[in-house]
């Protein structure tokens, strides 16, 4: 097993030192869904949500979130982004117990130059994005269920790139 790189040799939570790193291109992509029933779905795609916009506050709520990462999760350097996009696709399962079901896929790139990579940040930013979308429709649909967030992709550093093995 690798030495656990955020606890020092008398075991406290550290962060990371990375000043003597090289400063490399990288960038990470993450996803999530979000999954309700038809009535939630078609008001989003209908621009007919409760709040409004929910698609278009949900990105705007990613990004924000992708920035304060460090904010939230506690070791987390401070990054200058380069690029932080959220985007949104829909998803139709059928019928269940005479519900119609769908979702919203989320996706989040994100990109910089720096020392260390943006897992996290883009983790973050599709995870508040998908809180928003259950925000912005809570008065549909209180059921509403967030799954699957996780990393797909990332690239740059010193364990290079990675993409998640489908199942």
């Amino acid at each position: 097993m690798n030495k656990l790189t955020h606890i020092n040799e008398r075991g406290d939570a550290v962060m990371v030192d990375v000043s003597d790193k090289d400063i490399t291109s990288r960038f990470a992509v993450a996803a999530g869904e979000i999954h309700m029933s038809r009535a939630a779905f078609d008001a989003i795609y209908e621009n007919l949500a409760p709040k409004g916009d929910a698609l278009g506050t949900a990105r705007i709520a990613g990004i924000m979130a992708a920035k304060k990462t460090p904010e939230l999760i506690p070791l987390c350097h401070t990054l200058l982004l380069s690029s932080v996009t959220i985007d949104f696709e829909p998803l139709e399962f059928g019928t269940a117990s005479d519900t119609l079901l769908a979702g919203i896929r989320c996706i989040c790139r994100v990109s910089l130059s720096g020392k260390t990579g943006a897992e996290m940040e883009a983790l973050t930013g599709v995870s508040v994005a998908l809180l928003t979308v259950y925000d912005m429709c809570k008065a549909i649909d209180k059921c509403m269920e967030i799954t699957s967030v996780s990393l797909l992709e990332k690239d740059g550093g010193k364990s290079g790139h990675y993409v998640k093995k489908k199942v």
